[in-house]
């Protein structure tokens, strides 16, 4: 349980009291600053601290989103301010800072001056006080009974439960989200709050709901089909639902954010490889496009993440491209037409259940590949032009995150070392992964010359991360490298024309795609993978190399037991290392986060 100190005399009448109680807190009373010190220090290392003035008036929502947020080790409203256990010390010192600050003067004469003293004191000894948004709702401290009748009107004056559900919903979002689902969505959030469910489970019934529309597809019956849209649209409500119930009552968490991340693909693919076996039932083999589409998102995942790795703490961030989306967003129309075109999440799934329940499993990913190629480009496009067009200077952890996000293996690592290269890194990933893929083309199964680009690959693969990647445009390194990995496993499996090739190689893909988003939430979260790992399942260059080298030494039906072999390792240990990284993160109390991800 948490403490929450309140600071001079009690005000008769008020429910400060029970609404902090109400917030899981055990409450003390403190008459003096000496008094605060002694009960803070008191209070077990492991428990979250508030100091809350007696005199506050203010909803109770404002004191929620201020005092009991995970994600924050300080935070503050006026009149009140809270540290969690690694914030102790800060506290301490901030303590001893108030007192000398207000030396002379009474807690009991200005109660007030506590709790905003110490936010103060935490902010100029260098630790972040979070502040939250409060919008209409009302946190302040009335000095006299004039201002404590006005400030208590306020309260009355506003719906304290719509603003918590108007919150529950994500600030930007996609238009289908937005209007088809929210409306109703942030009700079954508040439902599940009220009954006690948690994110997790909610994000879990989320993945088997997804799972049940997977198999449904797989019937390759009309009404099969039909049931199957359905049960995808009510697993996207779901996961909606469970990021809105996180934030309606604050239940964040590091393994949350990785779950909600990690089921949300794990859902989308299911269902890619659900329909390619309902098509197959009919007759129509759509693996490859079905592997196709599962490449195309990940890669345009792999965009976003790491131009925001390269650019979020990038000084001197001017673009006029940038300037340009800024003055768009001005015109109301403009940033719906751009939040659909870009097909995020919401548009993007009800799109494939639409055309599932409605036309072929065919059809449903040809329209998804030219809908998400088109988003691809329109996307690419622009992150390039402000790119080219920003002045900034990258820094060493953005450098750090693309290096992360490169996924380099040994053969690749050991060039590295070349440091004299010069700087031409994505020029390098991309002639490299191009010619890797367009050799495996043109050659006939079995050929060696896949495998000479493949070394070729290596090469240009080492020398493009030779140096620190802080080029303008060294972002791209690592979405090259996902390309080139997973368009040559296509295509040589589609070379293959054997049976089970090409489920063979979905499954190597959703293996090492696993693996890729993991590495995406580690560094967002706590830390990126372990080398180990990287070696052991052979960097991408590694994996490229190892399926050329089996397209040119074995039959086709060796090449399909080949990979399937290949992506039950790669699953299994990057599974079990994940699993085992994100429990323990979490049992040791790891960071909370909220990743709010793909737009909706």
């Amino acid at each position: 349980m948490s403490t929450a100190i309140l600071t001079g005399q009690p005000v008769p009448g008020s429910p400060l009291e029970g609404d902090l109680r109400s917030l899981g807190f055990d409450v003390r009373t403190a008459e003096d600053a000496a008094a605060v010190e002694a009960l803070v220090r008191a209070v077990p290392a492991g428990r979250r601290v508030a100091v809350v003035d007696t005199r506050f008036v203010g909803h109770a929502h404002a004191l929620r989103l201020a005092l009991t947020d995970p994600r924050f080790p300080a935070a503050a409203v006026p009149g009140a301010v809270t540290v969690k256990p690694e914030a102790r010390a800060a506290l301490t010192h901030a303590l001893r800072a108030a007192a000398v600050t207000g030396r002379g003067t009474a807690v009991a004469t200005v109660p007030d001056a506590v709790p905003d003293r110490l936010a103060q004191a935490l902010e100029a000894d260098g630790a972040a006080v979070h502040r939250p948004e409060l919008g209409t709702l009302v946190a302040t401290v009335p000095t006299d009974p004039e201002a404590r009748n006005a400030a208590r009107q306020a309260v009355a004056a506003v719906d304290e439960e719509a603003v918590r559900l108007r919150g529950a919903a994500k600030a930007r979002d996609g238009f289908f989200t937005t209007y088809c689902i929210s409306p109703y969505s942030r009700y079954l959030a508040r439902w599940c709050a009220r009954r006690g469910l948690t994110p997790n489970q909610v994000t879990t019934a989320s993945l088997l709901v997804a799972l049940a529309a997977a198999g449904c597809a797989a019937t390759g019956t009309r009404g099969g089909f039909v049931a199957a849209g359905l049960l995808l649209l009510f697993s996207f409500v779901l996961d909606c639902t469970d990021g809105q119930l996180a934030r309606y009552s604050l239940q964040y968490s590091t393994l949350g954010a990785w779950l909600d991340a990690t089921f949300d693909r794990a859902k989308e693919y299911a269902y890619y490889a659900g329909l390619a076996l309902g098509a197959a039932r009919g007759g129509d083999d759509v693996w490859a496009l079905a592997l196709g589409a599962m490449i195309l998102q990940t890669c345009r995942h792999v965009v976003d993440f790491a131009f925001n790795e390269a650019n979020h703490d990038a000084s001197a961030n001017t673009s006029p491209t940038a300037a340009l989306s800024d003055k768009l967003d001005s015109v109301g129309w403009t940033v719906w037409a751009r939040r659909m075109i870009v097909l995020p999440i919401g548009e993007r799934w009800a799109l494939i259940a639409v055309l599932t329940a409605l036309t072929t499993p065919r059809v449903t990913f040809v329209v998804l590949l030219v809908g998400c190629a088109l988003a691809a480009c329109y996307t690419t496009a622009g992150r390039v032009l402000r790119s080219l067009t920003r002045k900034a200077r990258r820094t060493d952890r953005a450098a750090t995150a693309l290096a992360d996000l490169a996924d380099t293996g040994p053969f690749a690592g050991a060039l590295a070392t070349l440091k004299g290269f010069p700087a031409l890194a994505p020029v390098l990933a991309l002639a490299g992964g191009a010619a890797v893929v367009a050799t495996a083309a043109r050659a006939s199964f079995g050929s060696p010359w896949p495998v000479i680009a493949a070394f070729g690959y290596v090469l240009t693969s080492g020398l493009a991360v030779a140096r620190p990647l802080k080029g303008p445009l060294d972002w791209l390194v690592p979405p090259f490298f996902r390309a080139a990995e997973y368009a040559t496993v296509l295509v040589l499996a589609a070379k293959a024309e054997v049976n089970g090739a090409l489920p063979a190689a979905f499954g190597l893909v959703a293996a090492v795609a696993y693996h890729h988003y993991d590495t995406v939430y580690r560094i967002r979260g706590v830390v990126a993978p372990p080398r180990w790992l990287v070696r052991v399942i052979g960097g991408h260059e590694g994996r490229t190399l190892a399926v050329t080298v089996a397209a040119a030494l074995l039959t086709t039906t060796d090449f399909t037991v080949a990979l399937t072999a290949l992506a039950v390792a790669v699953a299994l240990v990057v599974l079990v290392e994940s699993i085992r990284f994100w429990v323990t993160a979490h049992n040791r109390g790891a960071p909370a986060v909220h990743d709010e991800g793909e737009p909706a």
